[in-house]
């Protein structure tokens, strides 16, 4: 009797244990009809054709702290790309040490996003990168302080004349915007799910492929697809079941304030998934430090379910497989001050 019941203890575990669904033979095929993997060359960019000049124009104003008006803030601090094009804090610290209301989205493979902020109120790159540096909470600059910085250095006065042509003024806000666009759009991370969807069977592990066929047949797909994994489209944070009152703040109603439609309140960008392991914090409260646990939020609220502990590992599984090369970047040398470049400010010019 002794034996019975001890055999019975341990056949029960096996009688619940998760079984992982088998990996489809046809998985790849499946993948394709919802995701595309990267392409081999910089993408081309809607009106801005994009040449090395201005990709080295562009990188040179991305890591130019100048372009703010305290001389202290890049782009790059907020978008690292040593740190996943990210800053990895909840939100975002700029001028004056003014904390940003929302997680500063990854700039890797942003090109490919639908329009860019959490509520996708920039069209394209363009647009993106005129918003923070006219931001007072951001780097509190205007468009003509931007421009007399610039023109006050002679090398950069030749780096925006070989970037662009036409026009007797080739030194613009409009300009920097698409040299900074132009240099984003290099910004791309081929990862082993690429490799995988352009028919290498052996550069996904098998939990990873499980990790696939379980994001796709949970639906998780429906509103992260495409090529950046998510970014494609607007969909309500907490559509069965809403977070706590930290991962979704009450006063942030998202897409809302650029639409001011009903419908819109708590709606944001599907965030993209790829490198989403080197990006934490998540959601754009930024109040979700573990991968895990993002996932298992991401269950009850857009799921409805409650997901197994196995599942969100596997789920995890697959989200490392979007983790891509991220290209070699070699700083650039910036132009020297002259004496009629303006002088860092503490204040928020345009005030």
């Amino acid at each position: 009797m002794k034996m019975l019941f001890t055999t019975m203890a341990v056949a029960l575990p096996a009688a619940t244990a998760f079984a992982a669904e088998p990996i489809p033979a046809d998985l790849r095929e499946t993948a394709l009809a919802t995701f595309k993997a990267l392409p081999s060359t910089t993408p081309a960019v809607a009106n801005n054709p994009i040449t090395p000049e201005k990709i080295a124009l562009g990188k040179a104003l991305f890591f130019d702290p100048r372009v703010s008006a305290s001389g202290v803030l890049s782009c790059n601090s907020c978008h690292n790309l040593a740190t996943g094009g990210d800053d990895n804090l909840e939100t975002s610290i700029g001028h004056g040490w003014q904390k940003g209301p929302r997680n500063a989205p990854t700039v890797l493979n942003a090109i490919f996003n639908i329009a860019q902020f959490w509520d996708g109120r920039a069209e394209d790159l363009k647009a993106q990168a005129k918003g923070p540096v006219q931001a007072g909470v951001e780097m509190a600059n205007t468009p003509g302080q931007v421009i007399a910085t610039l023109k006050s250095m002679p090398q950069y006065v030749d780096w925006f004349n070989a970037a662009f042509t036409g026009g007797a003024d080739r030194v613009t806000f409009d300009n920097l915007a698409k040299a900074v666009e132009a240099f984003e759009a290099t910004l791309v991370t081929p990862a082993p799910f690429d490799a995988f969807l352009n028919g290498d069977d052996a550069a996904m592990t098998s939990e990873q492929k499980q990790g696939l066929t379980l994001f796709m047949n949970k639906g998780c797909s429906s509103c992260h697809a495409g090529m950046n994994v998510g970014g494609q489209d607007f969909y309500q944070f907490g559509l069965m079941e809403k977070p706590s009152a930290d991962v979704l703040p009450e006063k942030d109603k998202g897409r809302f304030a650029v639409t001011n439609t009903a419908d819109d309140s708590y709606v944001f960008r599907a965030a993209p998934l790829r490198n989403v392991a080197l990006t934490a914090p998540y959601f754009h409260s930024g109040k979700v430090w573990d991968l895990k646990q993002a996932v298992a939020i991401m269950g009850t609220t857009q799921l409805g379910e409650e997901l197994k502990e196995e599942e969100v590992d596997l789920l995890v599984a697959f989200l490392n497989s979007l983790t891509g090369k991220v290209p070699e970047v070699v700083l650039p040398i910036l132009p020297a001050e002259t004496a009629t470049t303006p002088r860092p400010a503490s204040q928020i010019l345009g005030k």
